[in-house]
């Protein structure tokens, strides 16, 4: 499981926007990028090649179930 305090520090290596988490995926709260970063034995695989991109209908709505702040979502 991710800590808190890890979550504070992670940020999504391609934007450098904080990143929330959700099931276990990491998810960039960056709108233009939109990259999920998946998370096996409780490591976060943080390589961008690895990482898919969300559509923007099903980003949005983690970010709205996240309550991403209105900076994050622009």
């Amino acid at each position: 499981m991710i800590s808190k305090e890890l979550l504070e520090i992670l940020r999504c290596p391609l934007s450098k926007a904080p990143l929330i988490l959700e099931g276990n995926k990491l998810i960039s709260t960056d709108r233009e990028t939109r990259r999920v970063y998946r998370i096996e034995n409780d490591i976060p695989v943080m390589l961008i090649e690895e990482s898919e991109i969300l559509p923007l209908d099903e980003w949005e709505s983690l970010m709205k179930k996240h309550s991403a702040t209105n900076k994050e979502l622009e």
